[in-house]
């Protein structure tokens, strides 16, 4: 009889986040489910470890209802990732699953978020992955959610919407490791307009528009940064994620590994001949 397929479900908000606890839930009849995730919120640290000769992160048991096993790490998404691929928590897992993140992360969020970053670190690991993330209501395609907008999400259609891509996921013969990222409407699943293989969105919806160093009163040479946002005015390209979010579809973008491009630059060669020939 073999053995069940280990997930590790992380996040990047997280150990008490809902949608973690959502998420990790829905991945139990795909096999054995653990809970390895941050102990604070870690959004925007893509696939950060930190710097390891420094650290010592703190571990904890918790208590996840649902889920027999569940830890949480000092540390970000990337890192609980690192230790588990190496060990620190049994064998390692053979698929990771991220989220659910409040907020997509299409476009330029791809390079910077945490939920997309822990699953690049067990891409490099030889681990596969699924990242998911949900809209904000009242804020757009992309942004993070906080508060009220939190409260306003629908996490039970992002957690049907990562179970069918998960069981298509462990039937699909995919190219190679890579990671799914996945981002789902914040609507009903019967409100779902449909799903797309998408591009990475090169045009965001929001973007931040000034961002200005206000002085601290009474702490000289000290600054409040000011970020302002505004709308970009550019539709986005419907073939995109941010393009497909829009039409209330979910989208999927196959993240594969990076790969190098070579080609034929003189200028570099004529340069670094004369350099190593000193």
């Amino acid at each position: 009889m073999a053995d069940p397929l280990r997930i590790m479900v992380t996040n990047d908000d997280g150990i008490d986040s809902v949608g973690l606890h959502v998420l990790a839930r829905a991945m139990r009849p795909f096999g054995e489910v653990t809970i390895i995730a941050p102990d604070s919120e870690y959004s925007g640290a893509s696939a950060a470890i930190g710097a390891l000769f420094e650290e010592r992160p703190a571990v904890h048991t918790e208590r996840v209802e649902g889920i027999d096993t569940a830890w949480s790490v000092s540390g970000p998404p990337a890192l609980c990732v690192f230790y588990a691929r190496l060990g620190a928590f049994g064998p390692a897992p053979d698929l990771i699953v991220s989220g659910i993140n409040p907020g997509a992360n299409v476009g330029r969020s791809v390079y910077h978020s945490g939920t997309i970053g822990a699953c690049l670190t067990g891409r490099t690991g030889g681990i596969p992955g699924i990242a998911v993330s949900q809209a904000v209501t009242d804020w757009g395609v992309e942004g993070q959610g906080w508060g009220e907008m939190v409260a306003k999400m629908k996490w039970d259609t992002a957690a049907e919407v990562a179970a069918v891509a998960v069981e298509a996921f462990l039937a699909s013969d995919l190219p190679g490791v890579g990671v799914l990222n996945l981002n789902v409407p914040n609507v009903e699943t019967h409100e779902l307009a449909g799903w797309q293989w998408s591009d990475i969105g090169a045009t965001p919806t929001r973007s931040m528009v000034n961002v200005l160093l206000e002085p601290k009163p009474g702490h000289e040479g000290s600054f409040d940064v000011k970020m302002d946002y505004g709308d970009t005015g550019v539709a986005p390209d419907p073939a995109t994620d941010t393009g497909a979010m829009l039409d209330d579809k979910v989208s999927l973008t196959w993240l594969s590994t990076i790969t190098p491009l070579r080609w034929d630059a003189p200028e570099f060669d004529r340069r670094f001949d004369d350099l190593v020939a000193k």
